[in-house]
């Protein structure tokens, strides 16, 4: 028998929460509503869902606050933010809170469905994988692969442990010697050129074919990883 997915849509703009919940009852996911944060959290404390999708901007408790409120009682439901608040200083927030993932309004479904499938495949398996999604980039931390737009990259070891680091460093500048020391080891030379190669390399194979480029380079002071450049 196949398995009922529960989701919850906490969206205070009703036309655009109907509309999504027509469009997973449409894949075939059972689907509840609230239109504020305190209805939310009660329908959370009152039922079981397997995800909830998030907007920032609430009545009574802003989405921010009700995710940090649902990570104090519950690690591991997944939590996918939806919202017209795209700056990458709104994005950390949103996951230092503990949102999973983070989708800017406006979005295709197609895009959000495929990533509500990672996470619930995610939350299928006995020990979970490791995955980590910036923009289309998905990471498996687990497998050590990486994929863009669905299509699978081929990474050196080296290669891999760089772009690892540097999403999980997401939003933050790093510096040459950092990354040296987290990626090649406190021994290695600091005075090569290793680093610039690498991140060359990587640009080619993660940023060369999508417009939307997540490698930059703030001069002076180092590298990092982001949707729009800082």
């Amino acid at each position: 028998m196949e398995r009922q997915i529960n989701v919850l849509i906490v969206e205070d703009e009703e036309r655009l929460a109907a509309i999504l919940r027509m469009q997973l009852e449409e894949v075939g996911f059972r689907v509840k509503i609230a239109v504020d944060g305190y209805h939310a959290k009660r329908m959370i404390e009152e039922n079981s869902f397997n995800l909830i999708l998030l907007d920032i901007h609430l009545p009574f408790i802003n989405g921010y606050d009700l995710c940090q409120e649902i990570r104090s009682v519950n690690q591991d439901i997944p939590i996918i933010m939806i919202t017209a608040l795209g700056t990458n200083e709104q994005k950390l927030i949103g996951f230092q809170v503990g949102a999973d993932d983070y989708i800017v309004k406006p979005y295709e479904f197609n895009e959000l469905h495929a990533r509500i499938n990672v996470f619930l495949r995610r939350s299928d398996n006995t020990v979970k994988p490791n995955i980590i999604c910036v923009s289309d980039l998905v990471i498996n931390a687990d497998q050590r692969t990486a994929s863009r737009g669905g299509k699978s990259i081929i990474l050196t070891a080296k290669e891999y442990s760089l772009l690892e680091y540097l999403v999980q460093n997401f939003g933050k500048v790093l510096g040459r010697d950092e990354i040296i020391e987290k990626v090649w080891g406190i021994d290695f030379d600091p005075g090569t050129n290793i680093i610039d190669v690498y991140i060359n390399y990587l640009r080619k194979k993660i940023d060369k074919d999508y417009p939307t480029k997540l490698i930059h380079t703030k001069f002076g002071f180092g590298f990092y990883m982001a949707e729009n450049e800082i």
